[in-house]
């Protein structure tokens, strides 16, 4: 009997991983909202 044949190993390429932009424009928007927040409290007290 003769050994089954076996394929190469392949590797398995990863996705490249993107950031993720509506997370990042959330983010973004979020702490741009506090610091104006915080300098008009800081101007009008």
């Amino acid at each position: 009997m003769s050994a089954p044949k076996r394929k190469p190993a392949t590797l398995k390429t990863k996705p490249k991983e993107e950031v993720n932009k509506k997370a990042l424009i959330w983010l973004s928007s979020i702490a741009g909202a506090i610091v104006i927040a915080v300098a008009l409290l800081l101007i009008f007290s």
